[in-house]
């Protein structure tokens, strides 16, 4: 199956190095080879592989090299460097990887002004719109999550092991590789706490009761599991940034499937997922500034996402398993945000509306299937 971000990798490989960073089993691999037949493929945890890096050795015939992994070599980032200040793109060179790519974005580093990067999300409604109805796509997501592997083989049974597999090689494999922690039992206990606070603001004080651990403890542990690409947080909106990380946030699984809820709450993670994904492609495609927040006003009125693109909020949503009435939030807050477009998505819905204030009800499966938060 295509990916999305196909297109845009094969142009930009013509001017930068490209890295390619995302969860674990998400298809970064599987992409970085159907991008073109003429690569010569070495992975940094094989060892055979890991020889020819150190030596330089590839072939330079090749169209592409494709380094998977290289961010386990000490030093990974200058190797890149040394190679491209002194080869340039000859071949064309694309770096897939996970935690320890995404953290080029987070500080100055030599490889500045010498790469684009990606981030791969799995499979959501848009994606595979052009094999699968978009009502059997988010069924199929809300039942196995959008990972490749579990979403095409479509089979319950088979994603139970599949996502006990999955978490365990992040947990025991690239968790130990990017920070060195003793207590994998108490980070096991934070996801599993999660998976049931899906949807609802998440209080520090206490999950630190919970795992008898300090809040440094449990913020150090919550951003290793962001990191990981396990999670990822929906922060309250603010107009002043400051206060709006220190209130709490929401958080949801990059996997729908890990969500202990019922269904109401699952559709609110997939939508979650869906407008993430969205916003980073917008980040990462056309270099917009993206963030994605709820809204809750003082009375405690609130409303599910909030889309804001270049320091405007462009998108409001609330989510429903199957009421189609208006949810009053919307014209509460519309003084607040006249501009925005305020879109109520409802999975079982009979009749798509749109009312004289600009409000929409739409059919979540269909909206999600051609969404479009740029325009």
């Amino acid at each position: 199956m295509n990916r999305t971000l196909s297109g845009v990798i094969t142009r930009d490989l013509l001017k930068k190095i490209i890295l390619i960073s995302g969860p674990r089993q998400g298809g970064k691999t599987t992409l970085s080879k159907m991008i073109g037949s003429d690569y010569d493929y070495l992975n940094y945890d094989n060892s055979a592989d890991r020889v020819r890096i150190q030596e330089q050795s590839w072939d330079r015939k090749r169209d592409m090299v494709i380094f998977d992994e290289i961010h386990k070599m000490r030093g990974w980032k200058g190797f890149l460097k040394g190679i491209y200040d002194v080869e340039g793109l000859h071949p064309k060179i694309l770096v897939t990887g996970s935690a320890r790519l995404d953290t080029i974005r987070k500080v100055g580093d030599s490889l500045a002004g010498r790469y684009f990067q990606f981030r791969l999300h799995p499979f959501d409604i848009k994606e595979v719109g052009s094999e699968i109805e978009p009502d059997d796509a988010m069924e199929r997501i809300l039942n196995v999550g959008g990972f490749p592997e579990p979403f095409l083989e479509n089979e319950q049974e088979f994603y139970g092991r599949w996502k006990k597999t999955h978490l365990d090689i992040i947990l025991r494999q690239d968790l130990i590789d990017l920070e060195s922690v003793r207590d994998i039992l108490g980070i096991e206990t934070l996801i599993q706490l999660l998976r049931s606070r899906v949807g609802s603001p998440v209080s520090y004080s206490s999950l630190a009761r919970d795992l008898e651990k300090d809040h440094k403890t449990i913020r150090n542990w919550l951003t290793l599991l962001e990191n990981l690409y396990i999670i990822f947080p929906v922060r309250p909106w603010h107009k002043n940034i400051a206060r709006a990380i220190l209130k709490e946030p929401k958080y949801y699984f990059y996997d729908t499937g890990q969500v202990l809820a019922d269904e109401g709450i699952r559709l609110e993670n997939l939508v979650a997922t869906a407008l993430h994904k969205e916003l980073h492609g917008l980040e990462d495609v056309h270099g917009m500034e993206t963030s994605l927040h709820f809204i809750r006003t003082k009375e405690k009125k609130e409303l599910d996402f909030a889309v804001q693109v270049d320091n405007q909020i462009t998108h409001i949503f609330e989510v429903k398993l199957s009421d189609g009435i208006l949810s009053q939030n919307f014209r509460l807050l519309q003084k607040n945000y006249p501009e925005a477009q305020k879109i109520q998505l409802v999975k079982n819905l009979r009749q798509e509306k749109t009312y004289p204030g600009g409000e929409e009800v739409r059919r979540a499966a269909y909206y999600l299937a051609n969404l479009n938060l740029k325009d």
